[in-house]
């Protein structure tokens, strides 16, 4: 876990994490049976002298005042002095857990397995942590070892049950659930985790009963509070759902989940177009206890908004899924005017994103970044040509909003991205020779959709009334494995044409296709994104949570695009329908012309 090696891309921020999972190992019961245990060592498997006693329980006592380098560094002590004390390597596992070392923690935690005599409490913490990480398959196992040695354990049985649902498993996790509420129906904590089982198959609105349940049971749950804020967002009710989030993170005594809530509150303000608060409390998808945060591996200063850009050496790094490094990269020309000829913007983004980039952007210097992930974190490298000056500042490319994107009228009235115009001219003879119909590209999915992500697309299946247009030539503009959709499509005596081009991998020329196009109409996922930005007609599917409108009824990075707000959360019909009708019309008019 300590060898860096390239990351995956990163998601987008949305959706939004779920807290559901149960269990603080630095809570003060928890904290407290430790002491007991301290207070006893001789029941350990091995017998510490007295010294390495004393540092642990400094160790402890500076984890209640959440002190957790120096409860890190106590905890060492102790194992300088007794190494197989599984106790010690316990209290280091809580310390690196609560400072955001997660790696770390994990192989503590481990280690303290392998030693102890009491097996439950160390399951329970190693199965939460594992979880957070992604290990699911390890977790569960860690969890259901758990669960024979504590039958009844109700933060056990929950986390097996948010593990089962990470894993897209949603009716054996609603089994576990309604066993455990028929057996308990008093815990709060079960009813909320089985809400956001409802919110991850896309039904918020019968979710908001669960987590309406779980606050009457227990009032000020900030976990319920939170998801729903999440679930009233998706449905289209922000103000509810800041007022929810605002009354949840003064409850939250944890740090990861406090900064997790305050990266939601971000995109609801974001989405209600307060632009100057929520782009100043987006700079927390940066804090280290957030999953995945990056760290940018560089030398040079951290920009600050009030900096005097003229004359300096800027690097920009690109963040986030590939989609919002175009999206933000609306912001790169205000960035070169405000460095100025007397300085140097350099560029940082997604290796397939270079040709397009620097050809949009001459005057600055495009390289691509690697991501790589070290000790658990994630860091992000700009690959500098050798004979560079080096920058002296740097700024993730979203951050740039704080200083260039205060209001809707900030935003520009143009394309920002400019495709190959050779590419452009052969693919409008290309489509030109299939027919005089008006050329829509089509595409409905992500190249990423686990349970969190499909509730935002539309079931292919719901486009047979866009596709059943007459008088249209539509054109697969999907990435990924389509072969179903495609199959399915011919069944139906839909004919999409298939560009013969990388639609995943050769962005440019995906771009220049684009902008040949008549219209382009799809989800936001990447290729919808570059559309907007090379100013092809886009219109968008927006679900009721689509936080880059800010706070309009449009998609304001792409002055070219226009939104289709679904009725509610995964009500494809209604909007399905009303494309259909607008393309209809589009069409028509096209034909009479």
């Amino acid at each position: 876990m300590t060898a860096a090696t390239d990351a995956a891309p990163l998601p987008s921020p949305v959706p939004k994490a779920r807290l559901a999972s149960a269990g603080d190992a630095a809570s003060p019961q928890a904290l407290n049976l430790l002491s007991q245990a301290l207070a006893k060592p001789a029941r350990a498997a091995v017998t510490p002298p007295k010294p390495a006693v004393t540092a642990l329980k400094s160790a402890v006592a500076a984890i209640r005042t959440q002190d957790y380098a120096l409860g890190t560094r106590q905890a060492l002590k102790a194992l300088e002095l007794c190494e197989r004390w599984h106790l010690a390597w316990h209290v280091l596992a809580i310390a690196r857990e609560k400072a955001g070392d997660l790696a770390p923690a994990l192989t503590a935690y481990e280690t303290a397995l392998k030693l102890a005599v009491d097996e439950g409490p160390i399951a329970r913490d190693l199965g939460r942590l594992a979880q957070r990480l992604g290990y699911l398959e390890i977790a569960e196992k860690l969890l259901l070892k758990a669960l024979e040695l504590s039958p009844d354990n109700s933060e056990a049985s929950n986390n097996l049950a948010c593990v089962l649902r990470d894993q897209q498993r949603y009716p054996e996790a609603v089994a576990l659930l309604t066993a455990c509420i028929e057996r308990s129906p008093e815990i709060a904590l079960y009813w909320n985790t089985l809400g956001t089982v409802l919110t991850d198959q896309g039904e918020m609105a019968q979710s908001l009963t669960f987590f309406d349940e779980a606050l009457r049971l227990q009032p000020g749950d900030h976990k319920a509070l939170y998801n729903r804020a999440n679930a009233r967002m998706a449905l289209g009710e922000p103000r509810e759902a800041l007022a929810d989030i605002d009354q949840a993170i003064p409850l939250c005594a944890d740090a990861h989940e406090t900064a997790t809530m305050r990266m939601a509150r971000a995109l609801v303000l974001l989405l209600l177009g307060e632009l100057e608060d929520g782009f100043d409390t987006y700079e927390v998808r940066f804090d280290p206890r957030m999953k995945d945060a990056l760290a940018f591996a560089t030398d040079s200063a951290r920009w600050t908004p009030e900096a005097d850009l003229e004359g300096r050496r800027l690097l920009v790094f690109g963040e986030q899924g590939l989609g919002d490094e175009v999206l933000f990269a609306n912001v790169l020309p205000d960035a070169i005017r405000a460095v100025g000829p007397g300085g140097q913007v350099t560029v940082a983004v997604e290796h397939r994103l270079v040709p397009l980039f620097q050809r949009s952007f001459p005057e600055a210097t495009v390289v691509r970044h690697r991501t790589v992930r070290h000790a658990g974190r994630l860091a992000r490298v700009a690959a500098l040509p050798a004979e560079a000056e080096r920058p002296e500042l740097h700024a993730p490319i979203g951050s740039l909003f704080r200083r260039f994107r205060r209001s809707l009228e900030d935003f520009p009235r143009t394309p920002f991205l400019a495709p190959d115009g050779e590419q452009v001219a052969h693919w409008r003879r290309t489509l030109d020779a299939l027919g005089p119909e008006p050329k829509v590209g089509v595409l409905w999915k992500s190249l990423k959709l686990d349970g969190h992500r499909a509730r935002y697309f539309s079931p292919f299946e719901l486009w047979r009334p866009v596709l059943s247009t007459p008088g249209v030539r539509f054109v697969n503009l999907q990435y990924g494995d389509c072969a179903r959709e495609l199959a399915e499509a011919a069944e139906q005596g839909f004919d999409l044409w298939t560009p013969e081009l990388d639609l995943k991998d050769d962005l440019d020329r995906v771009a220049a296709l684009t902008k040949a196009l008549d219209l382009v109409i799809g989800p936001a996922n990447a290729t919808l994104n570059l559309a907007g930005a090379v100013g092809a007609p886009v219109w968008l599917i927006a679900t009721p949570d689509h936080w880059p409108g800010f706070g309009s009824d449009g998609w304001p990075c792409y002055p070219s695009a226009t939104a289709f707000p679904t009725d509610g959360f995964a009500d494809w019909d209604g909007v399905m329908g009303r494309v259909a009708q607008a393309l209809a019309t589009r069409a028509g008019a096209a034909g009479a012309a």
